[in-house]
């Protein structure tokens, strides 16, 4: 079993070959089958290296976010959302821009993003005409 991890650029995909191989790492690439590269390592490796593995492709997953928000192509299709259910049963996507979901996403979890927005849909759903601090009755 491996571990895999994308890339959309090239030289930043050879910079975290790089990094594995002077680590001692074997690696192989693949082209995706969407779009951009699979680079497959062994899932076997100690904790130290498999922390330092994943801090080196989390900062390069920081630069490749950059590339990408200016890139106008790709930003001009650029979406994020959170999936809710309303009281109904009927499921929505709340559209939320991305510098948004990425200040989100960066300080929450995706489950915790998930409640923040049904919060906030249940909050719409059944208003609550008044103050801030009325205490519903149950």
């Amino acid at each position: 079993m491996n571990s895999e991890y994308m890339f959309f650029d090239d030289a930043l995909r050879d910079r975290f070959v790089a990094f594995a191989t002077a680590h001692g790492i074997a690696s192989t690439v693949r082209k995706d089958e969407i779009a951009g590269f699979v680079v497959a390592l062994p899932d076997d490796l100690d904790d130290a290296l498999e922390e330092a593995v994943e801090d080196e492709y989390e900062s390069i997953m920081d630069i490749q976010m950059l590339l990408a928000e200016s890139d106008e192509g790709l930003v001009s299709h650029a979406v994020a959302g959170v999936t809710v259910t309303l009281a109904d049963g009927s499921i929505r996507d709340i559209r939320i821009p991305p510098p948004i979901a990425r200040r989100l996403f960066e300080h929450f979890t995706p489950a915790e993003v998930h409640e923040i927005a049904t919060a906030i849909a249940q909050s719409i759903e059944n208003p609550i005409d008044g103050p801030l601090c009325y205490k519903p009755q149950k």
